[in-house]
């Protein structure tokens, strides 16, 4: 399995034949590699409704005819759009064709903002458990330090975690290496920062706090093998 980080929050996922995206947020995000109208994933993977992790979502969902697995009121929503949509909810998971989907609890908010300046509500945010290959990805989404972060860790054996360590919206820095502590991953890579002014941070800050776990600071498109 290879696993490549994209800017902001956005995680591309490679198993057997199927390629999967992780709210890519694209359009307007500086710091991503990716072009939207060149993506052509077959599953599309959502942590919450917020703009900029839903990004090109619906465009991408149309081209390609991914797949969109998201919380059940985005999934609704996106559905509406026209998008082929698959609902779940926190601490449900799903035995797909291209692997296993678990949502987990996250704390933030979840609303999608319209050309028309109206706030859609879009349910829970969540934090996603990706299995394939007998390897599990943790993708945090957007969320704060919260202690069940070592429940999670302690059932589900995590070999690489995304974190967010922007603050401001999110886990900080500090925060974000305790959670590396409390979920014990085997390698852990920082997402959510220097997108935008509030949440300007050096990773590598992140990186020296944490102990005894590998941490990977990827630019737009590196990944690794899991």
């Amino acid at each position: 399995m290879y696993v490549s980080f994209h800017g902001h929050s956005i995680v591309k996922i490679k198993t057997g034949d199927y390629s999967i995206l992780i709210d890519p947020f694209i359009t307007g995000n500086d710091l991503t590699d990716l072009v939207a109208n060149e993506e052509n994933p077959d599953v599309i993977l959502l942590t919450h409704g917020h703009n900029d992790h839903v990004g090109d979502t619906v465009a991408i969902a149309k081209a390609s005819g991914a797949l969109v697995v998201a919380p059940t009121e985005l999934a609704t929503y996106l559905a509406w759009q026209g998008v082929k949509t698959h609902a779940m909810h926190i601490g449900g998971a799903k035995e797909f064709e291209f692997g296993k989907v678990k949502l987990t609890q996250a704390f933030h908010g979840s609303s999608f903002v319209t050309e028309d300046n109206e706030i859609i509500y879009t349910g829970m945010p969540a934090g996603i458990l990706f299995t394939a290959e007998g390897k599990t990805i943790y993708h945090a989404g957007d969320t704060s330090l919260f202690g069940d972060m070592k429940l999670i860790g302690e059932r589900h054996p995590i070999d690489l975690a995304f974190l967010p360590i922007g603050d401001n919206f999110t886990m900080g820095i500090e925060d974000a290496a305790y959670a590396v502590e409390l979920l014990n991953p085997k390698a852990v890579v920082p997402i959510h920062y220097d997108t935008f002014p509030p949440i300007k941070q050096n990773p590598l800050n992140f990186k020296n706090l944490v102990q005894g776990v590998k941490v990977h600071v990827l630019s737009a498109g590196e990944g690794v093998e899991v």
